[in-house]
């Protein structure tokens, strides 16, 4: 799957950018079935709202009993003052979580890619196992923030594994929120680490180092079809999207089986569901 080039350039910064990853049927596969959950989602049965500047506080029993399937979350700026939507029901989804991958039809054939598995075992994951999966609408004008954030603080495994696999299914821009990193800020410490005991949850803090700014992190922008791959110790964050043009993407967060997942991650899977790879 890739060269020598693009292994020591993983090595070096802690992500890849692949161009073409996905065709453009595959992209409109998922898309509509992702306008489908979304379209046959009620938000008057239960509903919440995804945010990661202010997670704990948005951290609720819709969020944690999402670990193991299929609900739609709005975007924290969906809301008027009279808590109505502000606009369509379809503009005002911030993402889908968490478990397409596995109980999703349309979610699965699109991740059970052989192509994925070679990768993960050539960035190092000697047994990939997917434990998250998320469908992310970066909705136009309302889209938000993520935050500076290191994925294996919600994924902490030893030694560190976890790597994201992250699909563009639009074009990600600097005008709509795309992708920014820190080249070779994945040889830092883990910063935090998102702890679930029960239905309580908190954010732990483990350094002192801060986050990255635009001095020294580069944006991660590329084409509909393109996968970015990188490290779960890598600074990342996306402002937020003030475009007329949303920037769809499908994320998976990956493992390897060959280490220790802690029993404080927020998702846990048992014989019911048990977590698997890519085929």
């Amino acid at each position: 799957m890739l060269t020598e080039a693009q292994k020591q350039q993983y090595q070096r910064d802690g992500f890849i950018v692949i161009p073409g990853f996905k065709t453009a049927e595959e992209i409109a596969r998922l898309r509509a079935r992702a306008a489908q959950i979304v379209n046959d989602f009620d938000p008057a049965a239960q509903s919440g709202i995804f945010s990661t500047v202010e997670q704990e506080k948005t951290t609720d029993d819709y969020f944690l009993g999402s670990d193991n399937t299929v609900r739609c979350f709005f975007e924290e700026e969906a809301f008027g003052p009279d808590g109505q939507l502000k606009q369509a029901k379809e503009l005002s989804i911030n993402k889908i979580g968490h478990a397409m991958h596995d109980l999703d039809p349309a979610f699965r054939a699109f991740t059970a890619d052989a192509r994925l598995e070679e990768l993960a075992r050539e960035i190092g994951l000697s047994d990939p196992r997917v434990w998250q999966s998320m469908y992310i609408f970066k909705q136009p004008g309302i889209g938000g923030e993520v935050r500076w954030h290191q994925d294996a603080t919600y994924f902490d495994t030893d030694p560190v594994s976890v790597t994201t696999f992250w699909f563009a299914l639009e074009d990600a821009t600097l005008d709509n929120g795309c992708m920014w990193a820190e080249p070779g800020g994945h040889r830092g410490p883990m910063r935090e680490r998102f702890l679930r005991n029960g239905d309580k949850v908190r954010m732990e803090k483990l350094s002192d180092l801060p986050w990255p700014d635009n001095s020294t992190a580069v944006p991660l922008a590329c084409k509909a079809g393109s996968l970015v791959c990188f490290h779960g110790l890598l600074p990342h964050y996306s402002a937020p999207n003030r475009s007329p043009v949303s920037r769809h993407a499908y994320t998976l967060h990956v493992t390897d089986g060959a280490t220790h997942y802690s029993p404080r991650n927020w998702i846990q899977r048992d014989d019911k569901l048990p977590v698997r790879g890519f085929l």
